[in-house]
């Protein structure tokens, strides 16, 4: 079965960190960029960030530049986004997804091959 399993969110209070992970099962990683999105109530589910599948390649939300960081470990099939100064509008449910042989930034969210089943990140006080 091929899918992607997010990890790591929870619940942290603003100016703190987390760390999710997404891990490829079934598929390797590879060949394909990988990009994170959160959904906050309410809203639509944006792009937080992407990385390409050398991991040359990453790109950040102005929301998000200078706090968050993307990596991969291929050896691992993982990806991982580094959140610090969480700030409380980053609360959202975050998934990871897969674009197979694209770039980074990948394109719209169509562009995605797999999607995870999301991870809620809570930033409170």
């Amino acid at each position: 079965q091929l899918q992607l399993v997010e990890s790591g969110g929870g619940l942290v209070q603003p100016g703190g960190s987390l760390r999710l992970s997404c891990a490829a099962s079934g598929f390797t990683l590879d060949y394909y960029t990988i990009g994170w999105f959160r959904q906050a109530p309410g809203k639509e589910r944006e792009g937080v960030s992407c990385i390409s599948s050398s991991g040359g390649s990453t790109n950040y939300a102005d929301s998000v530049k200078g706090r968050f960081t993307i990596s991969r470990d291929n050896a691992k099939n993982t990806v991982y986004l580094q959140m610090n100064s969480l700030k409380p509008e980053d609360t959202a449910v975050y998934y990871c997804a897969a674009a197979y042989r694209r770039g980074c930034p990948a394109g719209g969210l169509n562009t995605y091959n797999y999607w995870g089943q999301g991870t809620q990140v809570t930033v409170s006080s």
